[in-house]
């Protein structure tokens, strides 16, 4: 059963998030698929996870490359998995897939600043609790640890 995790983002970017869930996907041995919203943004993706941390290599490529059914996190804007992943992170208000169901994880990372984000994060959760999905919502506390909080 394709299970949901939601994370608010209050005071923290995707950038800093985003890397720190993948590299936890990657040690899990998943592949993944990364939605964004734009080709600009999956291109300053793809130049930050690089650069994110010196010490630090995360492998990945984009939806462009002749080498994307191979990487173990693939950026994208478009709603297709030709890497085969079984989770698919959503950023910055990306749709969902039409074949939600065909993932183990799908994981929403909304910016809790942005009201409208807020408004469809709610709906995402309402839709996926009457789909009969698992659904947990994680938000960081004070240390920047990610608690579940329903």
């Amino acid at each position: 059963m394709t299970e949901f995790l939601f994370y608010h983002l209050q005071g923290q970017p995707v950038e800093k998030v985003l890397p720190v869930l993948l590299e936890k996907s990657i040690e899990r041995g998943w592949r993944v698929v990364v939605h964004a919203s734009s080709e600009e943004r999956v291109d300053a993706l793809d130049a930050h996870l690089w650069t994110f941390r010196e010490d630090s290599f995360l492998p990945h490529g984009t939806f462009r490359e002749p080498t994307a059914a191979d990487q173990p996190v693939l950026l994208t804007v478009k709603d297709h998995n030709p890497n085969a992943a079984k989770v698919r992170f959503l950023i910055d208000r990306a749709p969902l897939p039409a074949d939600v169901g065909q993932y183990d994880r799908v994981v929403l990372l909304f910016d809790g600043g942005d009201d409208e984000a807020v408004a469809e994060a709610r709906d995402h959760w309402q839709s996926a609790k009457a789909r009969g999905f698992a659904v947990t919502y994680w938000q960081a506390d004070e240390s920047g640890r990610w608690q579940r909080r329903a």
